[in-house]
């Protein structure tokens, strides 16, 4: 076990595929890597296991409009995307409606025991892992257990199922945490993990999408489950994305061990300097607004200026509140890991 001496300087969260697409005609080679030329920290490494469909739907397309494209894709979601650039898709529908093609997808795609869950080369990545200097992470977007079934059923058929199937969720909810369990157990068989993550993106700009008593009734107990398989296997971080402003869920999340979160969005209103205060205790990752970026240094600093003291001090992983943005030139990018390194180095002995 190191000492520490100073915060962690690597970013979780990289370009938008369309900000790198953007970096790679203003010159950079198209196999560029956004972390390569930056002198980053190890960070974090994804465990290579699939916790997902298996087999996953094959993508394929619908039908083709004059500017947009419909589209299955390999989580069964059939949406409408556009044909040149990015947004958000419109979403037409979702391979879950009922207890009926919920028991088929079990039954078809969701089987913890298949093996080829591994990779062929599962023995030598096993070696890599517990030899290598990154933190070792099961879980990762897109698994959680409000974040699958939303990509299960659709938001509002999730949050309807709430009130109208609740047996039908806690059913999921309950099979997806045995499910996901079962393959953590075979993981921990032979690799150190330090982090178990759920991504479930519940909230939004103005507040949670579901009520704190829901995620106590259906959500926190599997939380509870994972919290102590992580202590029986010294598993020391529970971690949890959620986007948009999750302030009135944080309470619940610490109450079940989760004690890793992020990205503290900037424009939803979350302000970590207050979540800081009201939880010494919490380590949080982001919390940067990312929108402030290409602006010129001398709104970069002022920005990094404003959450200065999280630098001093334990707690806290530097990072923006999301991916980064198109309008993010590389040359921005340089600029901003630059400036995070720097305050990171003015605080390298923590307080």
């Amino acid at each position: 076990m190191k000492e520490v001496d100073r915060q962690p300087f690597f970013f979780f969260f990289g370009p938008w595929s369309e900000t790198l697409q953007n970096w790679k005609t203003q010159g950079l080679p198209q196999d560029f890597e956004w972390n390569s030329e930056i002198d980053f920290d190890p960070g974090i490494r994804m465990i290579n296991v699939d916790l997902g469909y298996l087999p996953a739907f094959i993508p394929e397309v619908i039908e083709e409009r004059e500017t947009t494209i419909i589209i299955r894709d390999e989580r069964g979601i059939l949406q409408e995307t556009r044909k040149v650039g990015s947004s958000i898709p419109n979403f037409i529908d979702y391979p879950v409606k009922d207890r009926e093609s919920w028991e088929k997808l079990k039954r078809e795609r969701l089987d913890p025991n298949d093996p080829k869950r591994f990779p062929e080369n599962w023995d030598e990545l096993t070696d890599e892992y517990n030899t290598g200097d990154h933190a070792m992470q099961i879980g990762s977007y897109p698994y959680g257990l409000f974040g699958t079934l939303r990509d299960m059923m659709g938001v509002e058929t999730l949050l309807v199922s709430f009130y109208d199937d609740p047996e039908l969720i806690h059913e999921m909810m309950g099979y997806l945490t045995d499910f996901w369990l079962k393959i953590y157990e075979i993981v921990c068989r032979t690799v150190k993990i330090d982090i178990i993550h759920m991504w479930e993106d519940m909230s939004g700009k103005t507040g949670s999408l579901i009520s704190p008593a829901m995620v106590r009734e259906f959500m926190m107990p599997h939380y509870k489950r994972i919290r102590k398989f992580a202590d029986d296997h010294n598993i020391p971080i529970f971690s949890l994305d959620t986007d948009g402003n999750c302030e009135e869920l944080v309470p619940l999340f610490l109450e079940c061990g989760i004690n890793l979160i992020f990205p503290f969005e900037v424009a939803a209103g979350s302000d970590i300097l207050e979540y800081r205060r009201k939880y010494p205790n919490l380590c949080i990752m982001g919390g940067i607004d990312k929108r402030e970026i290409s602006k010129g240094s001398h709104a970069l600093e002022k920005e990094l200026d404003r959450i200065d003291s999280m630098f001093n001090g334990p707690g806290y992983i530097p990072s923006i509140d999301h991916l980064f943005p198109p309008e993010v030139s590389y040359t921005d990018f340089k600029e901003f890991s630059g400036a995070v390194k720097k305050r990171i180095e003015k605080y390298r002995i923590l307080s």
